[in-house]
């Protein structure tokens, strides 16, 4: 099958989100053909290049999320006339409504706005394929008037009615760079519209081009999320006036339901992002949990192989940033040194950004107020038992050894998504400590120590509790790399996204004519499941925006023929499907 998948900021990009599991992913998926759509967030990124190719990666089409221009079209009375009625109902949808309540009007009209919502970004994504120049309108003046308006209008929440013009204008600044790609030209059936499935690796921008994909020509969707954008709007921008994060809050959580409701499946990284999307209104019959893929070949050698280099050592292993609260692991560890003395803690990564640069300069002037140098007598030179290095050293010449070189591997942070460093130190046979926040429960699952995050004193404790007992140590060593191996490698995602595209194509009937190279119908190219009688093969109804007439069906489109086995592999579950179902 010809997959479409999208991703923003990562994959096919040497740096970035996602670009690990995305590139394991096309892979170890050789039987099917891909058509990568990536969404690139810098100059930089696009500077430094793409990772190599696997050969069944057909096309790669780009577009950046940082920069859009405009194509000069001019608006005449009637398109603009339009735009701001669609504008004006997805703003309207952001302003009204809230959290969801328990009683059915609150739920009718939390609908109502869903509705409206989805009016208007469809309305705004039909006017950008017909006339063009929706860039230009989401940075007119006419955008931030009907979003003022939006926000004084009868029934908005009481943070809309505060939003001063500064806030006005850095909302409308924001939809404007988070609807870019309504405006790409991806959405033809020489682009997405060709392909048999799209997958959206996260939610947000990403998911936009799918749901538009979906909606001009009935293509399928799957939306993966390691983390809900919500969430993460949460925790960025503290310092955003309350009526801009409300605003824009609204938004990210009315664009994630819409994706939810309109995904074939959804699927979560871990529980963690499992809960957040049943609170954004997923429904828990679509969720299917699927973790990340890890290499776990490069940690063997080291996991098969419980000795450690120092076994009075205590190991830190990630990106340093405020998030990871170094500064508690070292207070915890003042406590370590009063009961063991001999106690050292090795603190490896690389600062993230200019602020993970300043944090690392203050967390290295506290250690060595902490732990001033030690000196065995007078006639020679201190060392600090704090030691911060980084992986490609001498010393730690591989991830592995960082792993190795110590006998519990710690981890502090007090904001966490799913946390990959610990899965590399389960791989590693390594008994761990960690901080009750984000996935870490699902991950460890009784293989290690759990303690309450900014609580140094219950930190220090469980790690001298596994640095006094050895044998304790090497069990939930062996336990955690158990675990690692059945849960958290690349071939358990990839047999698992395997079986979903086929689910999911199964089930979805055909609904253009597929032609060969000679010109003719190409024979099985509509599924079985297209001809039994059903719920599920009812054409949807379709959803037509305000001001815009529905599309004509596409063109018929040429077929690529397909391997034997993959041929075999997507009619035989189709097959049965069809035939319990004429039963």
């Amino acid at each position: 099958m010809r997959i479409g998948l999208i991703a923003e900021g990562g994959y096919p990009y040497v740096s970035g989100e996602a670009r690990l599991w995305c590139d394991r992913l096309v892979r170890g998926l050789e039987q099917h053909e891909f058509d990568i759509y990536a969404l690139s967030r810098s100059e930089r990124q696009e500077d430094e290049g793409w990772v190599p190719l696997p050969p069944q990666v057909s096309r790669v089409r780009t577009a950046p999320l940082w920069s859009a221009e405009d194509d000069g079209v001019v608006y005449g009375r009637r398109a603009r006339r339009r735009f701001a009625d669609c504008y004006g109902e997805l703003v309207a949808a952001l302003c009204t409504g809230g959290a969801r309540e328990t009683s059915d009007g609150a739920e009718e009209a939390s609908a109502t706005e869903a509705d409206r919502f989805a009016n208007g970004l469809y309305g705004l994504a039909e006017l950008a394929r017909e006339e063009g120049g929706l860039v230009g309108a989401l940075r007119s003046e006419a955008a931030v008037r009907a979003l003022e308006r939006a926000c004084r209008a009868r029934g908005a929440q009481r943070t809309a009615r505060e939003a001063r013009v500064p806030d006005l204008l850095t909302v409308a600044a924001h939809l404007e760079r988070a609807l870019r790609p309504l405006s790409l030209d991806w959405y033809e059936d020489d682009g997405l519209g060709s392909a048999d499935l799209c997958h959206a690796t996260s939610g947000g921008p990403a998911a936009l081009p799918a749901l538009l994909t979906r909606h001009f020509h009935g293509v399928p969707l799957v939306l993966t999320e390691y983390g809900v954008r919500l969430r993460t709007h949460y925790l960025a921008a503290p310092d955003a006036s309350p009526a801009a994060r409300s605003l824009l809050a609204a938004f990210h959580g009315r664009l994630a339901a819409e994706s939810y409701a309109r995904a074939a499946l959804v699927t979560p990284g871990n529980g963690h992002a499992r809960r957040w999307q049943e609170r954004c209104g997923a429904d828990r019959e679509k969720l299917r949990t699927v973790y990340p893929g890890m290499d776990a070949a490069r940690f063997a050698e080291v996991g098969e192989s419980p000795e450690c280099v120092d076994p009075d050592a205590l190991v830190w292993v990630g990106r340093v940033e405020p998030a990871k609260d170094l500064v508690s692991l070292l207070h915890a560890f003042a406590e370590v040194r009063k009961e063991e003395p001999k106690t050292r803690l090795r603190i490896v990564g690389a600062p993230s950004g200019p602020e993970g640069a300043a944090y690392l300069g203050h967390c290295k002037a506290l250690a060595a107020q902490l732990f001033p140098d030690e000196a065995e007598s007078p006639h020679r030179v201190g060392d600090n038992p704090v030691s911060f290095e980084e992986v490609g050293g001498p010393e730690l010449p591989t991830l592995a050894d960082a792993y190795a070189s110590g006998a519990v591997t710690v981890l502090s942070s007090v904001v966490e998504g799913f946390p990959i460093g610990l899965v590399e130190a389960m791989f590693c046979g390594r008994a761990t400590v960690s901080t009750d926040v984000g996935a870490v429960v699902e991950v460890i699952g009784g293989t290690g120590l759990v303690v309450p995050p900014r609580n140094p004193r219950a930190l220090a404790e469980a790690c001298v509790a596994l640095l006094r007992d050895p044998e304790r140590r090497e069990r939930l060593g062996a336990a955690a790399r158990a675990r690692a191996l059945e849960l958290f490698t690349v071939e358990q995602n990839i047999a698992a996204f395997h079986g979903i595209y086929l689910e999911i194509v199964s089930r979805t009937p055909v609904r253009r004519v597929v032609l060969d190279e000679s010109g003719d119908p190409l024979p099985f190219a509509v599924p079985a499941e297209a001809h039994v009688p059903g719920r599920w093969t009812e054409r949807p109804a379709r959803l037509v925006a305000r001001g815009g007439p529905p599309r004509a069906p596409g063109a018929p489109v040429r077929g690529t023929a397909l391997p034997v086995s993959e041929t075999a592999a997507a009619i035989a579950p189709a097959t049965a499907t069809a035939t319990e179902a004429a039963r």
